[in-house]
């Protein structure tokens, strides 16, 4: 088959995948702009017409694509599928694209009991607080507010968080590997403030995540909540580190 050929063990539509997500990466396409049709692409790389829609498709499950009928097929705004915990930095990562947040809050509060709570805190204890607008293609996709315990974490408010992981911190500076999550999701509508922070308008519908983390020691060490433009996400039920 045409589609199982190999060539220095890449096969045929691996290769249309990887020459696709290479001109992404390299800015030679963004969001919205079209993608070669099946049939050129089966031109340009010498393979069937069938290959090059196998290729397509798998681009699209993997949400790199969107196909429009009756228009083609376009580059999709990135999305997040939330089938594995990896932090923000990863999943652009994954996607060839560089991570943009921009830092709202970033402090040590005391008054925030129900927090408290779920990361297993006294509830007059002092937390570090982080709100970060996520944006991907340009634009704002998720307002993400984290908590960590001040008392093990106070030095994360001096962390660049709009240019590295939080994750990567924690692993790199405080030797905690983050293994798992807890979380709630449900909907809600985008009001005030996070509508301004995230340019929709009042009464989006978003994708609202509550989640525990945990170390590979089986403690709490993150709480966040995110609200995400819903549209921009893909959410499965299994989720490992």
């Amino acid at each position: 088959m045409v589609g199982n050929s190999r060539s220095n063990g890449t096969r045929a539509y691996e290769k249309i995948q990887q020459s696709v997500l290479k001109q992404i990466r390299n800015h030679q396409m963004k969001p919205g702009d079209p993608v070669a049709s099946e049939r050129e692409l089966a031109r340009v790389h010498g393979v069937s017409p069938m290959t090059a829609r196998h290729a397509l498709a798998l681009l699209e499950r993997e949400g790199v694509v969107e196909r429009r009928p009756g228009a083609g097929t376009f580059v999709a705004p990135p999305r997040i599928h939330f089938n594995k915990l990896m932090s923000y930095t990863e999943q652009m990562g994954s996607r060839g694209l560089a991570p943009q947040s921009k830092i709202v809050l970033n402090k040590i509060i005391e008054d925030e009991q129900e927090v408290a709570a779920r990361l297993g805190l006294p509830a007059a204890s002092r937390m570090v607080k982080i709100e970060r607008v996520r944006h991907a293609a340009g634009e704002p996709f998720a307002l993400e507010t984290c908590y960590l315990p001040a008392n093990e974490f106070a030095g994360v408010v001096e962390a660049p968080l709009a240019l590295t992981s939080l994750f990567a911190t924690l692993e790199h500076d405080y030797n905690v590997k983050i293994a798992y999550a807890d979380e709630e999701v449900d909907a809600t509508v985008a009001e005030g403030r996070v509508a301004q922070l995230l340019g929709v308008p009042t009464g989006v519908p978003l994708l609202r995540i509550r989640q525990v983390i945990f170390s590979s020691k089986s403690k709490p060490v993150i709480y966040v909540l995110g609200l995400y433009k819903s549209e921009r996400h893909s959410l499965f039920i299994r989720r490992m580190r």
